[in-house]
């Protein structure tokens, strides 16, 4: 799994972090999604599918590697 953040689409709603806390943190200044981990190792995948699911900014983007 491959994972790509839309900076500009985010809303800095934070349930990427609060879902994948070790594939997605925010900003401290504006709170947008910053991308630890672009290609989450298989235990955490099911987390980074849900988070980009709830996206409400659908600024999370899961392509196959």
């Amino acid at each position: 799994m491959k994972v790509t953040i839309d900076q500009d689409a985010c809303t800095g709603s934070g349930q990427c972090v609060l879902i994948a806390p070790e594939v997605f943190d925010q900003r401290d200044e504006d709170g947008i999604v910053m991308l630890l981990q672009d290609s989450p190792e298989p235990g955490l995948q099911e987390g980074v599918g849900e988070a980009a699911r709830i996206c409400p900014a659908l600024a999370i983007t899961l392509t196959a590697s």
